[in-house]
């Protein structure tokens, strides 16, 4: 199973949004929305919480991908996240997600006992390429107790 069927299957907003992963490596994920009237905000284009949750499975995704082989023993989680607004969204979106520490730092820092924070920086593009926003996400792997 794919990272990108995993969590399609596992994350029920995913569904409901009609979110697609088109690639999921542990260097980036790229997820698209397609546009949908049911999901519009008042100017006629994707609402934010749509375009949030976008970019938040797309850090997820890349998390996924990159520190799966960690999940026997950690869950990831967001810590915090923060979006920037910087173009009118319209149409179908795409997102990439791209990873800020390399991994076997993350590991290191989990095999020392403590709990690694690491940041995810998302874009999220309109068909004509323009960055409509941008999200930085911060992760944390949390050891199971």
């Amino acid at each position: 199973m794919t990272v990108g069927e995993m969590l399609t299957a596992s994350v029920p907003m995913v569904r409901t949004l009609g979110i697609e992963y088109l690639e999921t490596t542990a260097e980036r994920a790229v997820l698209s929305l397609p546009d949908q009237a049911d999901y519009h905000n008042h100017l006629g284009g994707p609402h934010a919480g749509a375009m949030f949750t976008l970019a938040e499975s797309a850090s997820g995704a890349v998390v996924i991908a990159a520190l799966g082989d960690q999940l026997s023993r950690a869950v990831p989680l967001p810590v915090t996240t923060e979006m920037a607004f910087k173009k009118v969204a319209m149409g179908p979106l795409t997102a990439t997600a791209t990873l800020g520490r390399p991994v076997a730092d993350v590991v290191a820092e989990l095999d020392a006992g403590e709990r690694p924070e690491f940041p995810v920086a998302v874009e999220i593009h309109r068909a004509d390429g323009a960055v409509t926003s941008e999200m930085s996400v911060v992760w944390t792997l949390r050891p199971h107790r």
